[in-house]
C-alpha cells in the first residue's frame, strides 16, 4: 500500500462525521495503511471469579465508534492510521471450551478436591496449560508478523493472561525493556491452581522473559503474602501499591511527582499492560475481580503522558480485563474504548508517528 493511497483514503474521511461501525474508531485504514495494529484476543480461560472479558474486543469495538477523534495536545492524531484485525472465532470457541473445563476443575478445587471424582479433574491442568499455551503461540506469532513489518502493536483482551505471546515477540525485537504494569492486583502467584498460564500469574510469567529488565507495578490492592515476599527479595520489581499512592497524596505530595518517581525506575523501552480493574470501580463495575481504590481515568493518562515527555519509547501495549454488563450496559466498553484511544495516540507520540501541538 502506497503512502499516496493513505493520503487519499485520508482526504476522504471526515474526523467530524459519523464513525462506520465495522471499523475501530469508525476509522478507514487497513492494516497495510495502518501504523497501529491492535490485535483482539476473546479468551477468559483462566479467569478466577467473574466472567465476561472474552466479551470485551467486541464490545470495545462496537463502543469505539462514539469516540471524537480530536485530541487537543496532539496534532492530527487519527491520521496516524489505528486497525483492530477480526476477531477470531475459532480461538474465542476454543476458549469458551476451556473455560468450561476450567469451571469444573474450580468447582472440583473448591469442593476439597473430593478422591471419589479425583479421577476426573486431576489432569485438568495439563490440558488447560497446553491449550492455554496454543493461544501464546497463537498471539506471538500474530505480533511477531506485524512487528517485523514495522507495526506498533497493541493488544487487547480477554483476561490478563493474554498478552504473555506479545511479551515474547517483544523480547526477540528488543534486547532490554521494561514493564509498567497497571493493575489492582501483583499477578505474581505462580501457576495459581497449577494453571501456568493464570490471568494470577502474568507478571510471574513477565519475570522469566530475561529481557525484561525491570517490572514498575502502580495501583496494587489487592495481593497475598507469597506476592509480597517475592516483591521484596526480587530487585526487578518496583511496588507502588494504591495505600502508599493515596498516603502520600493526602499528606501533600502530588501526582506529578509521584508519577516522575515511577518513570525514574523504568528503562527507556517501556512496554505497557494495563488491566482496567487498577483504575476506580466505577470505571470498570463489570470486569472480573473489582476491587475498592485504585486510579482515576486522568490520573492514568497523565502518568502514560509523562512517560512519554520523559523520553522514554513505549514498544507495545495492552488493554485487558474490560467485561461489559449484562445487555445494554456498555459502560465498561466506552470507557475501554476512550482509554484505548488516547493510549494509542501516545504510544503513537513516543515511537514518532505524531507530535505535540
Amino acid at each position: 500500500m502506497s503512502a499516496s493511497e493513505k493520503l487519499s483514503e485520508i482526504s476522504k474521511f471526515d474526523p467530524n462525521g459519523v464513525g462506520v461501525n465495522t471499523k475501530l474508531f469508525g476509522l478507514p485504514f487497513t492494516v497495510d495503511m495502518a501504523e497501529m495494529v491492535i490485535l483482539p484476543v476473546p479468551w477468559e480461560v483462566t479467569v478466577t471469579y467473574r466472567e465476561g472479558t472474552i466479551n470485551g474486543p467486541e464490545a470495545i469495538l462496537k463502543a469505539s465508534t462514539q469516540v471524537d477523534l480530536f485530541q487537543e495536545d496532539i496534532i492530527d492524531a487519527w491520521k496516524m492510521g489505528i486497525t483492530m484485525l477480526p476477531i477470531n472465532d475459532l480461538l474465542k470457541s476454543q476458549g469458551v471450551q476451556q473455560r468450561s473445563i476450567a469451571n469444573a476443575y474450580d468447582q472440583w478445587l473448591e469442593a476439597g478436591e473430593p478422591e471419589t471424582v479425583r479421577n476426573l479433574y486431576e489432569k485438568s491442568p495439563e490440558r488447560i496449560n497446553a491449550a492455554c499455551e496454543k493461544m501464546n503461540d497463537w498471539v506471538y506469532q500474530h505480533a511477531r508478523l506485524y512487528i517485523e513489518q514495522g507495526k506498533i502493536i497493541g493488544l487487547l483482551g480477554g483476561d490478563h493472561s493474554t498478552p504473555l505471546g506479545l511479551i515474547r515477540a517483544m523480547a526477540v525485537k528488543h534486547s532490554s525493556f521494561g514493564i509498567l504494569q497497571i493493575d489492582a492486583h501483583a499477578d505474581l502467584r505462580p501457576a495459581y491452581k497449577g494453571l501456568e498460564y493464570s490471568h494470577a500469574s502474568i507478571a510471574h510469567n513477565f519475570m522469566k522473559i530475561l529481557e525484561v529488565k525491570h517490572l514498575v507495578q502502580v495501583g496494587v490492592r489487592d495481593l497475598c503474602e507469597q506476592e509480597w515476599v517475592y516483591i521484596q527479595s526480587e530487585k526487578r520489581i518496583s511496588l507502588y501499591t494504591d495505600d502508599q499512592l493515596k498516603e502520600e497524596q493526602y499528606l501533600g505530595v502530588n501526582w506529578s511527582e509521584i508519577c516522575k518517581r515511577i518513570i525514574a525506575d523504568l528503562p527507556e523501552k517501556v512496554y505497557l499492560t494495563i488491566d482496567i480493574d487498577g483504575l476506580l470501580p466505577h470505571l470498570c463495575p463489570n470486569t472480573g475481580t473489582p476491587v475498592p481504590g485504585g486510579l482515576d481515568y486522568q490520573q492514568l493518562m497523565f502518568l502514560i503522558k509523562m512517560l512519554v515527555k520523559s523520553g522514554r519509547q513505549i514498544i507495545g501495549f495492552d488493554l485487558v480485563e474490560v467485561a461489559p454488563g449484562e445487555s445494554g450496559d456498555e459502560w465498561d466498553a466506552i470507557v475501554g474504548a476512550r482509554i484505548l484511544y488516547r493510549v494509542a495516540n501516545l504510544v503513537g507520540l513516543s515511537q514518532g508517528k505524531l507530535s505535540w501541538c
